[in-house]
C-alpha cells in the first residue's frame, strides 16, 4: 500500500522533508543558543562592578570597543578641532542635542568626545566654547552609533555643523583626517584639563550617561531569539505533519482504488455525464422541430414556392 513513496513525486517530497526538519531544528537552536547567550551576557554584567568606577585606562587599550570596555573610562590627549551638533537628543525626557567636539590626538586621528548635552535645538541654544590648548579628556568609551541606535537621525538633509549618527563612518566623510571607531562622553563637563576661558562656561552642559553595550541584557532582542526559536521548532513539527497528512490521504487513494470503489465513482460519473448529454441533445432536437413548425420559417416558404410553380 506504501509503494507509492518509491514513486519519483514522493522521492522530491521525501527529500524536502529530510532536509527541511533538521534545518528548522538547527536554526531555532541556534536562535536558542542566541538567547542563553544574552542570559549568561546579563548575569556576567550584573556581577562585575559597573564600567564606569573602573580605573580609566588610554584609549588604545580598550580598542576596539565590545561588551567588556563599553563604558569603561578611556583617557585621551589633544586638541579640540571641528564641533558637530547631534539633534534630536533626549536627556530625562526633555528633547535636546549633544555638543560634540573632534579631538585631535597625537597619534594623527580623531577622537569624538561629547562634551555634554543642552536643552532646545541646536541654532536656537547658545553653545559654551570649547577648551583651547591641548587638553586630557577622560570620558566613558562608547562604540560607533548605527541605525538601530536610539536618538539616531536617518533621513538626512541637516544642516551643516550637525550630524545626525556618532561614527566614524559618518564622520570621516565630514573631517580631512582619521577617526577612532569609537566616542567618549565626558561625565564631568568641566573636568578638561589645560584648557583655557572655555573650562567655565562649560559647566552649563549636562553629561550625557554612557548607554548599555548592544548585544547585552534581557532587552527586546533577546526575548526576540526566544520567540524565534518556538517559530522554527514549530515549522518544523508542521512540516512533519503535512508529510504525515499527505501520506495518509495517499494511502487511502490507493486502499480505495484496489476496492475498486474510485471506479465505480468513475463510472457513475461517466453514466451522470452521458445522461447530461444525452438530455442536452434532446432539448436541442426538440428546439429545432419547434422552430422548423413556426409560421414564417424558411421551410414554410420554401413549401409555398413549389406549389406556386
Amino acid at each position: 500500500m506504501y509503494r507509492f513513496l518509491l514513486t519519483p513525486r514522493w522521492w522530491g517530497i521525501n527529500l524536502f522533508v529530510v532536509l527541511a526538519i533538521p534545518f528548522c531544528v538547527f536554526m531555532g537552536t541556534w536562535q536558542l543558543g542566541r538567547f542563553e547567550d544574552r542570559v549568561q551576557t546579563h548575569d556576567a554584567a550584573e556581577k562585575q562592578p559597573a564600567p564606569g568606577t573602573r580605573p580609566a585606562k588610554p584609549i588604545e587599550e580598550l580598542l576596539p570597543v565590545d561588551t567588556v570596555t563599553s563604558g569603561r573610562p578611556a583617557i585621551a590627549t589633544g586638541r579640540y578641532a571641528d564641533q558637530f551638533l547631534v539633534p534630536g537628543r533626549k536627556l530625562d525626557d526633555r528633547s535636546g542635542f549633544y555638543v560634540l567636539n573632534m579631538l585631535r590626538t597625537d597619534s594623527g586621528k580623531a577622537l569624538p568626545v561629547v562634551r555634554g548635552w543642552l536643552p532646545g535645538k541646536p541654532g536656537h541654544t547658545a553653545v559654551p566654547a570649547a577648551p583651547t590648548g591641548t587638553v586630557t579628556v577622560t570620558g566613558d568609551l562608547q562604540a560607533s552609533e548605527n541605525t538601530g541606535t536610539t536618538g539616531v537621525d536617518t533621513e538626512g538633509g541637516l544642516p551643516d555643523g550637525q550630524l545626525g549618527m556618532i561614527s566614524a563612518a559618518s564622520l570621516v566623510n565630514l573631517v580631512p583626517y582619521d577617526v577612532y571607531d569609537a566616542w567618549v562622553t565626558l561625565q564631568d563637563t568641566g573636568g578638561a584639563t589645560g584648557g583655557g576661558a572655555g573650562d567655565k562656561a562649560a559647566g552649563a552642559l549636562r553629561p550625557v550617561p554612557a548607554a548599555v553595550a548592544q548585544g547585552t541584557g534581557l532587552d527586546l532582542k533577546a526575548f526576540q531569539n526566544l520567540g524565534y526559536t518556538g517559530e522554527w521548532f514549530v515549522f518544523a513539527g508542521f512540516v512533519l505533519f503535512m508529510w504525515f497528512r499527505l501520506v495518509r490521504r495517499e494511502a487511502e487513494a490507493a486502499r480505495d482504488l484496489q476496492l475498486g470503489l474510485v471506479e465505480e465513482a468513475e463510472a457513475e460519473t461517466e453514466a451522470e455525464a452521458e445522461a447530461e448529454e444525452g438530455a442536452e441533445a434532446e432539448a436541442e432536437e426538440g428546439a429545432e422541430a419547434e422552430a422548423g413548425a413556426a409560421p414564417g420559417s424558411g421551410a414554410d416558404k420554401d413549401a409555398v414556392g413549389t406549389g406556386t410553380v
